[in-house]
């Protein structure tokens, strides 16, 4: 959700030219979040800060800057300089060029900010600073923020303040979250950068190595002379790049150094020094002395489409390497045996918990749904999944002895991360399950599995789904361990799990069918997909991704709840997909099916292969390799993600950028 970039060369010669190029670029790399119009700010010497906003796709903004600007001083080589660069994902305001990023302090741009979040006080500062003669332009939240810091400095008095003061007497008067990146006229070459719940890191490029690991985080207010001893990643005198993004994918094409920035957090970047402060009230409880440099695995191929027309397909058909990539080194196959060394030094704690919570939203929520039959089975505990904003919003009892399982392919999403504060805050176990190394939830949690999906780009997840579900599989396996009499059960699943990326294929070689299938159904205005047991978390998911890419009305269904109103919405005009794998609900589903038969409906069934009855019974089947139960959410899943691909590419929709929605929801 939204996207910050931002580039400074230390003693580095770079064309201005060159510097456009970088800032672009690194929007392009966060296209995929979820945006709606783009801008940045880079230094003029006549002019001072030149802003270019625009709305619409990145490409739109590199048309604007390159046609407008005619080459103007584009070969100029600039030794030193701050470029900032967002895209923006409407909140408080439509989509237009008064209400893109970067947001100023005046007509002078004194100061300038790019945002990513929420200000929830915006109102308050906002009539504050309008009572001060602040004329404000656009209708954004982040518009009070360079103001703010304007105000700050102008009646900061005689001992003028550094940009880094700035910017903390700032972010103490903001409530939400943010991540925030500033540049100024009054401090040149400087750039200023601060979190709280939003993502933001920063990269370091330097020609020379630098033999430190990590970089000290002082308490400036509460012991100024402790600033000088702390221990800063400092290169001056050498030339050096860094970077700053809302994710690494932006970075990785640049440097594989990295530093994820801590809620609360002020760093700050100027002749070719790191330095980060933390808010004072930190300075007494926080454990975490420093920001680890860390090394990324990240490769920019895996970030590429390929030889696919998108992101989504491409990731669709990854599933077969992603799911082997989730298991790799955690099955052991020939000894039936699991290894989560994320778990290892938790596993009895959990153990010893009365019940366990899995907290997420969306996707990530109908993985635990899809899962928790399995994990009630194999742990004989109560299982509860909870959407995290309406677990936020009852305040829902937590107690010392709950285990709670926060899901997130980000791990940066907002509600599941207050859902984590909340829960920490309540004494619970908290683990996490991401696909981020160095993400909030991986870093604020006491243990966790790394779902080792590799990115995903696409805002529709799909193979972070599957993967997800895996990992939760074999959590599964592993409570089950200890386990005489669920032994027979666990080797079944294992097997299973060793076929499961061939079996994979196979789905996907269905496509060509499933195509045809999309021909007929994209004219349709609704949809409706039922299963029960297993497959009702794939009719959830499966008709999120139809809302999601196709724009089209879906809806899964508990078919045992069938009777019970929705069956008023069948006649011979509503398509129905039918999952009805065969399992302990088979028989059941049969019931479904017999029912919506009978209202003239014409139903699409996803079941076993070699299920001639089943096949007789339907308008169009798919026959899929059968499995074991618990792993059906994963094969049948693939079919529908498919489809809405297809029925999205048929209805010439933007697949990887669906409007309205982002890859990161990092605003509750």
């Amino acid at each position: 959700m939204c996207g910050i970039f931002a580039y400074l060369n230390f003693c580095v010669p770079c064309e201005r030219k060159q510097i456009f190029e970088i800032l672009l670029k690194g929007l392009e790399r966060l296209e995929y979040r979820g945006y709606d119009s783009a801008g940045l700010a880079v230094d003029y010497p006549e002019t001072g800060i030149r802003i270019f906003r625009q709305q619409g796709k990145v490409a739109v903004l590199r048309n604007n800057v390159f046609d407008i600007e005619k080459a103007d001083k584009f070969e100029d080589v600039l030794q030193t300089h701050v470029g900032i660069a967002h895209t923006r994902w409407a909140t408080h305001g439509a989509p237009s060029c008064k209400n893109s990023h970067p947001q100023m302090s005046g007509e002078d741009n004194q100061f300038v900010v790019v945002h990513n979040g929420i200000i929830t006080n915006y109102k308050d500062i906002k009539q504050f600073l309008e009572k001060e003669n602040y004329v404000f332009t656009s209708e954004t939240d982040t518009e009070t923020i360079p103001k703010l810091a304007h105000y700050i400095y102008n009646n900061s008095g005689e001992a003028k303040l550094t940009f880094a003061e700035v910017v903390e007497q700032v972010v103490s008067q903001l409530e939400g979250a943010f991540a925030l990146v500033f540049k100024s006229t009054v401090f040149p070459n400087e750039v200023v950068a601060a979190r709280r719940g939003s993502p933001l890191l920063i990269g370091i490029k330097s020609e020379r190595e630098i033999s430190v690991d990590s970089v000290n985080v002082s308490y400036r207010k509460r012991n100024p002379s402790q600033e000088t001893d702390n221990k800063a990643y400092n290169i001056a005198g050498h030339s050096a790049e860094y970077f700053m993004a809302s994710d690494a994918s932006a970075l990785i094409e640049h440097t594989d150094r990295v530093i994820y920035l801590e809620d609360d957090d002020v760093a700050s970047i100027y002749d070719g020094r790191l330095i980060i402060n933390r808010l004072e009230k930190h300075a007494s409880t926080d454990t975490m002395a420093a920001r680890k440099i860390i090394t990324l695995r990240l490769q920019l191929q895996q970030i590429m489409k390929g030889n696919f027309s998108t992101f989504m397909q491409k990731e669709i058909f990854e599933q077969p390497e992603s799911i082997k990539n989730t298991m790799r080194g955690r099955v052991d196959f020939d000894n039936s045996k699991i290894t989560l060394g994320g778990l290892s030094e938790h596993l009895d704690d959990i153990r010893r918990c009365r019940r366990m919570i899995l907290i997420a939203s969306g996707t990530s929520y109908h993985s635990g749904v899809a899962t928790r039959q399995l994990l009630e089975e194999l742990s004989e505990m109560p299982v509860v999944v909870e959407l995290s904003s309406d677990f936020l919003d009852r305040q829902t009892p937590v107690f010392r002895d709950d285990a709670c399982f926060f899901i997130s392919q980000s791990g940066e999403t907002a509600d599941t991360l207050n859902a984590l504060k909340y829960c920490k805050s309540r004494g619970a176990l908290t683990i996490g399950i991401t696909n981020t190394v160095g993400s909030a939830i991986s870093r604020q949690t006491n243990c966790g599995i790394h779902i080792n999906a590799g990115p995903e780009i696409g805002v529709a997840s799909t193979k972070a789904y599957t993967s997800q579900i895996v990992s939760l599989v074999m959590f599964s396996l592993l409570m089950a361990s200890d386990k005489v009499s669920k032994q027979k059960r666990v080797q079944d699943i294992i097997h299973g799990l060793q076929q499961l990326p061939d079996d994979v294929e196979k789905v996907l070689a269905l496509d060509d069918q499933i195509r045809e299938l999309s021909e007929e159904l994209t004219k349709e205005k609704s949809l409706l997909l039922m299963g029960r047991g297993y497959n009702y978390a794939t009719c959830l998911e499966g008709a999120l991704k139809i809302k999601e890419v196709c724009y089209m009305h879906s809806e899964g269904i508990l078919s045992g709840e069938l009777k019970h109103g929705p069956l008023a919405l069948v006649d011979e005009n509503m398509p129905c997909i039918i999952l009805m794998t065969k399992d302990r609900t088979y028989t059941k589903s049969h019931n479904a099916l017999q029912q919506v038969s009978a209202r003239h409906c014409r139903p699409i069934t996803i079941c076993d292969e070699g299920d001639v009855e089943v096949q007789k019974m339907s308008f169009r089947s798919l026959g899929l390799p059968p499995t074991v139960d618990c792993l059906t959410p994963i094969l049948n899943v693939i079919p529908l993600q498919l489809l809405s691909f297809h029925l999205a590419v048929l209805r010439g929709l933007d697949v990887d950028c669906p409007r309205n929605l982002a890859k990161s929801v990092t605003v509750e």
